[in-house]
C-alpha cells in the first residue's frame, strides 16, 4: 500500500488551524483540509501490514487501506466509491469522529499513526466540490412503506439505504430541522451544517421524504428539545407503514439532583449549545449569554468541549471544567491497549481556546442568592483502587453565575418506547439484537431500533454503522432477502 518505504521517509502531517484570536470571533469552521500533495503524502504512510487493524477499528469498517493507496496513486473519483461503499456520510465523519481507526493503525505502534481521517475529510471535500456526489434513486420501487423516527445519522443512515433498495421512506423529526444531534448540538464551528442541507438534498433526490416539527409519541422529559407542533401515535405508524424503523437516539440527559439544583443558571448543556446553532442559523438570539460570566462546565467529555468552545465565543469572562473521574495519563500504554481505544490525556480545540481544567472533583451543592447562582461547593476525590471517595478536607468553594451540565445521556425517551409498547434492557434502550435471525428488530412485529436508542450513547460512526445494517435487517423483512451491504 502507498509508498513501501514511506512510512520512513514522510512524517505525519496534520490538518491547519486558523489561529485561536481569529477563530473565536465566529462560529464558521477552522480546520483547513490538506491539500492534494499532502494527502498523497499521507497515504504514502500507509503500510503493507499484513492485517489491517484499522479496517476493524473502525465501526463502519472503512475500506481504508484500498482509499488510502488510491489517493496516493491520484485516483480520487475511484477513492470517492471506495470511501461511500462503507460510509453514508463521509463529510460527518472526518470532522466529528475522534478516529478509533488511527488508534488502531499499525504503524502507531511506535510512531505516528497514519492521518486517516484527514485522508478521509481531503476524500469527500474534494469529491464535493467537482461534483462527484450524486444521488443514487432505486431503479424500481418495491411499493414497501417504511417510517423512520429520527433524522440523526442512525436515521439518515438507514432511510438512504432503504431509499435505495426502492422503498418508500418517510423520516419523521420532532425538531424543525433536520439532522438530529448533526444539527442541534454540535456547534458549527464544528459542523458546518451546510454540509447536512448538502447531503439532504441528496436524500431528497433519491426519494427520501421528511415531516418535521411532528413528534411520535407522548410527552418528552425535561431537556429534551422539540419543536413538534403535531404529535402522530405509534398506533397510526404501524398502520400506515410496512415497517418502523426508531433511531430517536438517547436523549435524557444525566441531571445532578444535589441541592440548588432549581436555581437560575444552571442549564443542561444542550439547553445553551442548540438555541447557539439556531442563532448561527438565523432564528432568535440564544436566550443563554455567556458573555462576562464566569462559566463552570460539569462534564468532561465532547459535549463539556462544545460548551467551553461556544462559552469562548461568547466571550466568558472565565471557564472551568470539572470531570469526576481522575486525570488520565498523558500517554497510553500501547502495548497493553494497543490496537484498542486507549485512555490517556486529550485537549479538543476549544480547550485550546482557553478553559481551566480539573479532574476527581464532585459537585457537591449549588449555591446562590435570590434564586440566582453564584457558586459551587465542590470536594475532591480519591480514586484509589478503583473506588471513589470523597477526599476529607478537601472541600472548596468556586464562584459562577452559569453551570453546564455536560454529563451525558442516560437513555432514550422513555415515553416514546412505551407508546410502542417495546422492550428495553436494563439501561432503558430499546432491546434488539444485531446479529443473527431478527438483527435490529424489537419485541413489537414491524419495529426496528437502530443507533443511540438501541445502544446508548455513542459515536457519529457507530450510529451509522446500525443504520446502514438496521436497513439491511429491514429490507429482509420486507422482501425475503437483501442485496444492502452489511
Amino acid at each position: 500500500m502507498g509508498k513501501p518505504t514511506g512510512f520512513l521517509e514522510f512524517e505525519r502531517q496534520s490538518e491547519s488551524y486558523e489561529p485561536v484570536a481569529e477563530r473565536i470571533k465566529s462560529y464558521r469552521e477552522f480546520v483547513g483540509r490538506l491539500k492534494d500533495s499532502e494527502a498523497k503524502t499521507q497515504g504514502a504512510r500507509f503500510m503493507d501490514c499484513g492485517i489491517p487493524f484499522c479496517n476493524s477499528g473502525c465501526p463502519v469498517n472503512n475500506l481504508i487501506p484500498d482509499w488510502n493507496d488510491l489517493v496516493y496513486k491520484g485516483k480520487w473519483q475511484e477513492a470517492i466509491v471506495t470511501l461511500h461503499s462503507t460510509n453514508n456520510f463521509p463529510e460527518m465523519t472526518s470532522r466529528i469522529c475522534p478516529a478509533p481507526c488511527e488508534a488502531a493503525c499499525t504503524l502507531g505502534i511506535n510512531a505516528d499513526p497514519v492521518g486517516i481521517k484527514s485522508i478521509e475529510r481531503a476524500i469527500i471535500d474534494k469529491a464535493g466540490e467537482n461534483g462527484w456526489v450524486l444521488p443514487q434513486p432505486a431503479s424500481a420501487k418495491t411499493g414497501k412503506q417504511v417510517a423512520v423516527v429520527g433524522s440523526g445519522p442512525a436515521g439518515l443512515a438507514a432511510a438512504q439505504q432503504l431509499a435505495r433498495a426502492g422503498h418508500d421512506v418517510t423520516v419523521f423529526e420532532k425538531n424543525d430541522r433536520i439532522g438530529g444531534l448533526l444539527r442541534y448540538g454540535i456547534p458549527d464551528f464544528k459542523l458546518d451544517k451546510r454540509l447536512i442541507d448538502w447531503r439532504l438534498a441528496q436524500l431528497k433526490a433519491e426519494g427520501v421524504k421528511f415531516q418535521t416539527k411532528t413528534l411520535i409519541g407522548t410527552d418528552l422529559p425535561k431537556g429534551v428539545a422539540s419543536d413538534a407542533v403535531k404529535v402522530v401515535a405509534p398506533a397510526k405508524l404501524l398502520k400506515d407503514f410496512d415497517a418502523v424503523v426508531l433511531a430517536g437516539g438517547s436523549e435524557t440527559p444525566r441531571d445532578l439532583p444535589i441541592p440548588g439544583r432549581e436555581l437560575s443558571g444552571v442549564h443542561y448543556a444542550l439547553e445553551f449549545l442548540i438555541p447557539q446553532n439556531k442563532a448561527v442559523a438565523g432564528d432568535l438570539k440564544n436566550p443563554i449569554s455567556a458573555a462576562g460570566k464566569k462559566v463552570v462546565v460539569i462534564g468532561g467529555g465532547d459535549t463539556g468541549s462544545d460548551c467551553v468552545g461556544t462559552s469562548n465565543r461568547h466571550g466568558a469572562a472565565s471557564i472551568t471544567q470539572f470531570e469526576l473521574l481522575p486525570r488520565p495519563p498523558e500517554q497510553e500504554n500501547k502495548p497493553l491497549v494497543w490496537p484498542y481505544w486507549p485512555t490517556k490525556m486529550r485537549s479538543s480545540s476549544s480547550h485550546e481556546e482557553g478553559c481551566t481544567r480539573d479532574w476527581s472533583v464532585a459537585t457537591k451543592e449549588f449555591v446562590g442568592a435570590n434564586g440566582k447562582l453564584e457558586a459551587l461547593k465542590c470536594v475532591r476525590l480519591d480514586w484509589s483502587n478503583g473506588k471513589m471517595r470523597e477526599v476529607p478536607g478537601s472541600e472548596f468553594e468556586i464562584k459562577a453565575d452559569l453551570v453546564f451540565l455536560a454529563m451525558g445521556f442516560t437513555n432514550p425517551v422513555a415515553s416514546m418506547l412505551d407508546a410502542f409498547g417495546v422492550a428495553k434492557d436494563n439501561r432503558g434502550n430499546a432491546q434488539a439484537t444485531t446479529d443473527g435471525q431478527g438483527s435490529y428488530a424489537t419485541s413489537v412485529s414491524k419495529v426496528f431500533a437502530a443507533g443511540d436508542v438501541r445502544r446508548g450513547q455513542s459515536l457519529v460512526v457507530w450510529a451509522i454503522r446500525e443504520g446502514r445494517q438496521c436497513a439491511r435487517a429491514v429490507d429482509e423483512f420486507l422482501m425475503g432477502s437483501s442485496t444492502l451491504p452489511r
